[in-house]
């Protein structure tokens, strides 16, 4: 990516995060969206802030968003590259005060996020991550900081990260499941796609998502994720891609900090 267009989607991202604090500190309301998820105004203002730059920042390149009404499948799979955008990730966060949301813009290229911005506006937090370089950086207070994945061992403990809103039987009979196999495991509950950035910056090993999520969920921070090293592909073994089918709900997956690690021998399997 390039380095201006790279540090002007880095402040798109801060200003949404921006209009999102102006929301969060007021007395704001709580709509709620035919699956029964939340919408907020925070949501909108963050859309609008993001589809209004893109538009003028690469006209020729559509964008697909949460906030945005989706064109048909018949024409979205011409798209050889699109922006997927989710302008505030972690609703549910955002409504219960805990500050884990985040601001994701991802260049999708050939059904595979090859670029992507996350902001955590509370944190005062930007992760990039440039597949094409294999680069992914943390900016905080105008400071850069390398991100790498930090590398697993079969003798040392297990981190994992969980959603705080999303579980369920599944995950805790396979969280006792990965117990049997490291000697310990330690688990953080965090909310949205914070998550893979987590992995990205080497604070947690594992993100097994058993439950269901959206390609704009993830894209931006699977982008931070593998360009720090880490891996993401489908509790099945394939391949996680973007626009590949009608529906935009991804397959359950395992997230890693360490893509060199053979986790695909060690975990165990999904009932």
């Amino acid at each position: 990516m390039d380095a201006e267009l790279t540090r002007q989607l880095i402040r798109l991202v801060e200003r949404a995060g921006d209009a999102i604090l102006e929301i969060y500190q007021t007395d704001f309301s709580v709509d709620f969206k035919a699956d029964d998820s939340p919408l907020t105004q925070a949501d909108l203002a963050a859309h609008r802030i993001i589809a209004a730059e893109l538009a003028e920042l690469t006209p020729q390149v559509p964008l697909l968003s949460e906030e945005s009404s989706p064109p048909s499948f018949e024409e979205r799979k011409r798209w050889s590259r699109y922006w997927l955008v989710d302008p505030l990730d972690g609703t549910k966060e955002f409504v219960n005060r805990n500050g884990e949301f985040t601001v994701n813009i991802a260049l999708i290229d050939g059904h595979r996020s090859v670029f992507g911005v996350v902001g955590v506006p509370v944190q005062g937090l930007v992760y990039t991550g440039d597949l094409e370089r294999g680069e992914a950086h943390r900016y905080r207070g105008g400071e850069r900081e390398t991100l790498n994945g930090r590398a697993m061992g079969d003798d040392q403990p297990l981190v994992i990260v969980a959603s705080r809103s999303h579980g369920g039987e599944r995950l805790e009979a396979y969280v006792d499941a990965l117990g049997e196999i490291y000697p310990e495991v330690i688990r953080t509950p965090v909310g949205s796609s914070l998550k893979l950035c987590i992995l990205a910056e080497g604070r947690a090993d594992l993100y097994p998502r058993l439950g269901p999520t959206s390609e704009w969920d993830i894209a931006a921070a699977h982008a931070v994720l593998a360009s720090a090293g880490g891996d993401l592909w489908a509790v099945d073994g394939s391949v996680l891609t973007y626009n590949n089918k009608k529906s935009f709900l991804n397959p359950e997956f395992f997230a890693v900090a360490d893509g060199g690690y053979p986790w695909r021998e060690r975990l165990p399997a999904v009932a």
